[in-house]
């Protein structure tokens, strides 16, 4: 086994963190992205993490959708990592993934390493769903190619919008209620959000099939990030739920431009 490398995707909400060696995640690690975290505090969070492990990383990926906690990072990655090799996705960083979009520099670094793990790990045309702040739906050609894609409100923050604005309803936990037609409040917003957002990603894949002109069949619909444990069992087109997806992606980035 190699040594470990150190994976981070940063999201809005939450910082997931890994220890990868060859695809295999060793330790993984979810902690909210604090934009006013400093780098010094990010290295101290990190440090204590990895060293209860015993691991030692031998190189650092990074991908983020929040400049200000990149701009932290990569200060900590100066201060505290300088004596390995780190790799941050963005434009120029070599993933092998053709990106056919009007303006290629838009698209999320999260979303093209997500994208590149799916063509990798997966034979023919890929849908991935992301279920993170947002819901993204990212499209990967049989020839390994980001083709485009859709965003959605995320199945929280919609939850946490419904509470805000509706003079009678709060903010519920999300599980799976008894019926869908429910009996009271809770389990009607409980309902409407789970089957609601499990049908929303049922309809926007067989829409993103139809165009792409393939059978459903011939398309590996890939579920990943942290909410996706609360929905993926209602949709019936997901055919993989990958967790660490995004943090495989980030290795295999890696390795193609560590050198």
């Amino acid at each position: 086994m190699t040594a470990p490398l150190l994976c981070t995707d940063i999201g809005n909400s939450h910082t997931t963190v890994g220890l990868l060696s060859d695809g295999e995640v060793l330790a993984h690690w979810r902690v909210a992205t604090l934009e006013h975290r400093t780098a010094d505090e990010w290295a101290v969070l990190i440090r204590s993490l990895v060293a209860d492990t015993g691991m030692v990383p031998s190189g650092v990926a990074v991908c983020s959708t929040v400049p200000a906690v990149l701009h932290e990072w990569r200060d900590m990655l100066r201060d505290y990592y300088a004596d390995i090799p780190h790799v941050v996705v963005e434009p120029g960083v070599r993933t092998g993934v053709p990106i056919l979009m009007d303006n290629p520099r838009e698209v999320g670094s999260d979303r093209i390493v997500n994208a590149l793990a799916a063509a990798t790990t997966y034979d023919g045309p890929a849908i991935v769903v992301d279920f993170g702040t947002a819901t993204t739906f990212d499209v990967v050609s049989a020839q390994g190619q980001y083709v485009g894609g859709a965003i959605a409100p995320g199945v929280e923050i919609s939850l946490e919008a419904l509470g805000r604005r509706g003079a009678q309803l709060r903010k519920v936990e999300l599980l799976r209620p008894r019926h869908v037609i429910a009996k009271n409040t809770v389990e009607a917003l409980q309902s409407g959000a789970l089957y609601g957002f499990a049908s929303q990603v049922d309809g926007i894949v067989n829409r993103m099939v139809a165009e792409l002109g393939v059978g459903l069949d011939e398309v590996h619909v890939i579920a990943t990030g942290g909410l996706a444990p609360l929905v993926v069992d209602e949709c019936t087109t997901v055919t993989d739920h990958q967790p660490w997806l995004t943090l495989r992606g980030l290795e295999l980035v890696f390795r193609r431009n560590a050198s």
